[in-house]
């Protein structure tokens, strides 16, 4: 039977479902036929790097977080979590940058905490 647009909007609700109860693997799997099927759903694709991370799986993070960010340059979530993804990674420069970006284009205060602007008086 094939799928449905109807089954991708479940399978996408329920990867919700399961990042939300610390199944980031089980929440990949249901994103990869959403994605197969609707390659340029910016949503699912931010959902599945989120799993990713979730995950551990930092270099398939940063590479799905770096295409919706390619899609939504203005996305400030993208690129505070791509940031959070680079510390994980060992690389704190370009942590740095994506956390100011993501803090000049929304200033949530745990965005402009990570942005750190005071401490190089920048």
């Amino acid at each position: 039977m094939p799928e449905s647009p109807e089954t991708h909007v479940i399978d996408y609700r329920a990867a919700e479902q399961l990042l939300a109860a610390r199944d980031p693997r089980g929440a990949v799997k249901l994103l990869d036929s959403v994605i197969a099927a609707h390659p340029e759903n910016t949503a699912a694709r931010l959902l599945r790097a989120r799993a990713f991370f979730a995950a551990a799986q930092l270099r398939p993070a940063e590479l799905e977080f770096e295409l919706v960010l390619e899609r939504e340059p203005d996305n400030a979530f993208a690129h505070f979590a791509l940031a959070r993804t680079y510390e994980r990674s060992g690389r704190p420069e370009q942590a740095q940058r994506h956390f100011r970006l993501a803090a000049a284009l929304d200033p949530k205060p745990e965005y402009v905490k990570a942005a750190r602007f005071d401490a190089d008086g920048a």
